[in-house]
C-alpha cells in the first residue's frame, strides 16, 4: 500500500509514503483562491503518481474529492480505477454557511463558496466511483450526482465503544468519576461555534443552577477548528469560561487518548453534542455506542441519527434555555433513560458497525480492482491477437 501525502505519517509495516508539497497561491481573485490551491494540489499529486507509475502501477486509487488531489489522476493513470471520498459539498443556502444569522452571508462570500466546489465537480466527472459517510452528506450534493455516490460510513468499533458500568475516569485534579455520577460531557476537536461550544456553555450555566451536583467535563482544543478566530483575538474557551462562571464545576481537558475518551463516555450521565449543518462528528456515534444518553441539537446532521425521545433527546441549537432544560431534565431522569441508551447503541450497531462498514468499503475497492484486472486481460488478449 502506498500513501501519497502532504504530511508524512509515522512508519507502518507494509506502508510506503510519497510526500508532495504545494506552493503558495498567487491569484488576485478571492473567488479563485481555493480553486487555484486545489489545482496546485492536483498537479503535485500527479507528479508524485508519475514517480509511482515508473515503479509499479497501483491496482486502485482512493482519495478525497474535495481538496484537488484526484483532479489529474486519470490523466496520469487513465486505466487505473479511482474511488473518491466525498466529504462535503458546499451550499450557500440551508447549510453551515447561512445557519447563524450573525455570520456574513454576502454575495461575495457566496461566490467564493460556489467556487470551492469547482475541483470536486471536475473530479467527480472523471473518477470511477465515489462514496460519502452519511445520508445528510449525500443530500448536500447536487441531485444529478447523487446516483454516482454511495453511502458508507467508516464505521465505529462497537466492541471497544460499549457500555461499562464499572468504568472509572480520573480528572486532571485527581477526582475519580464513575458511572452513576452526575457528569455532563461535551467533546469537540476544537471548542468553536461550529460545534456549538458557546451555546453549550450558556446552557451549562443555566442547567447548573437546576442541578447543583452536576459536573461539566469539556474536552477540546483551542484551535480555530472549522470556523474563524474571534476578531478580538481571544480564545472561545477563555471567553465562555468567564461568561459561564462555573469555576470548579467546569473541567476542561484539551486532549485525551482514544481509550480515555471511551472511558469518559462510559461514565457520562448525559453527553451533549451540538453542530451547525456540517459533517457529523465520529465522537457522537462513539458516545452512542457507549450507551450515552444524548442531548443533541435539532439540526439535520444530528437528526440523521437521533430521533427525539426514541434514541436520544433533541433541543434547538440557538435556544440556551431550552437546551439547559433538556440537559437538566435528562439528569433528573437519568435512572429512567435505559431505553434511550440502549436504543442509541442499537442505532450504531445497525447502521455504523465497523466490520459491516469495512466490508462494504473493501467491496467497493475489490470490485474496482476486478474491473481493472479485466481491462488489463482484455488489453493483453488484444495485443496477443
Amino acid at each position: 500500500m502506498t500513501l501519497v501525502t502532504e504530511r508524512v505519517e509515522a512508519a507502518r509495516p507494509g506502508l510506503s509514503q510519497i510526500p508532495y508539497t504545494v506552493g503558495r497561491t498567487e491569484t488576485a481573485s478571492p473567488s479563485l483562491a481555493a480553486t487555484e490551491y486545489h489545482v496546485m494540489t492536483g498537479e503535485a499529486v500527479a507528479s508524485a503518481l508519475r514517480r509511482l507509475r515508473r515503479d509499479e502501477r497501483p491496482d486502485v486509487i482512493v482519495g478525497h474529492t474535495g481538496w484537488g488531489g484526484l483532479l489529474f489522476v486519470k490523466d496520469v493513470l487513465p486505466d487505473t480505477p479511482v474511488l473518491g471520498y466525498c466529504e462535503y459539498y458546499y451550499n450557500g443556502q440551508n447549510s453551515d454557511f447561512d445557519f447563524d444569522p450573525a455570520d456574513d452571508a454576502s454575495e461575495a462570500h457566496r461566490m467564493r463558496l460556489r467556487m470551492r466546489n469547482a475541483a470536486q465537480l471536475v473530479t467527480l466527472q472523471a473518477i470511477d466511483a465515489a462514496y460519502t459517510p452519511t445520508r445528510w452528506q449525500h443530500r448536500q450534493y447536487p441531485q444529478s450526482l447523487r446516483d454516482r455516490i454511495a453511502i458508507c460510513h467508516d464505521g465505529i468499533d462497537t466492541r471497544l465503544c460499549r457500555p461499562n458500568a464499572a468504568a472509572e475516569f480520573t480528572l486532571p485534579d485527581g477526582r475519580v468519576l464513575r458511572a452513576g455520577d452526575e457528569v455532563v460531557t461535551f467533546v469537540a476537536r476544537d471548542l468553536d461555534p461550529y460545534r456549538g461550544y458557546p451555546q453549550f456553555m450558556r446552557a451549562a450555566a443555566l442547567a447548573a443552577r437546576a442541578r447543583p451536583d452536576a459536573l461539566f467535563v469539556v474536552v477540546g482544543g483551542d484551535g480555530v477548528g472549522y470556523g474563524r478566530p474571534r476578531e478580538d483575538g481571544r480564545l472561545w474557551r477563555e471567553v465562555m469560561a468567564q461568561e459561564a462562571g462555573l469555576g470548579e464545576r467546569m473541567v476542561h481537558i484539551p486532549w485525551l487518548t482514544h481509550d480515555e475518551l471511551i472511558r469518559l463516555f462510559q461514565v457520562s450521565a448525559t453527553h451533549v453534542y451540538l453542530t451547525v449543518p456540517f459533517v457529523l462528528s465520529w465522537s457522537l456515534l462513539e458516545a452512542m455506542a457507549c450507551g450515552c444518553l444524548i442531548v443533541g441539537s435539532r439540526t439535520p446532521p444530528v437528526q440523521d441519527v437521533i430521533a427525539d425521545r426514541r434514541n436520544g433527546l433533541l433541543a434547538p441549537f440557538h435556544d440556551a434555555a431550552a437546551l439547559a432544560g433538556t440537559i437538566a431534565g435528562a439528569l433528573a431522569r437519568r435512572g429512567e433513560a435505559g431505553g434511550l441508551r440502549e436504543a442509541a447503541r442499537a442505532t450504531v450497531l445497525a447502521k455504523f458497525e465497523l466490520e459491516a462498514c469495512l466490508d462494504r468499503q473493501t467491496g467497493f475497492i475489490e470490485r474496482l480492482a476486478a474491473q481493472n484486472d479485466l481491462r488489463a486481460a482484455e488489453t493483453a488478449w488484444a495485443e496477443a491477437g
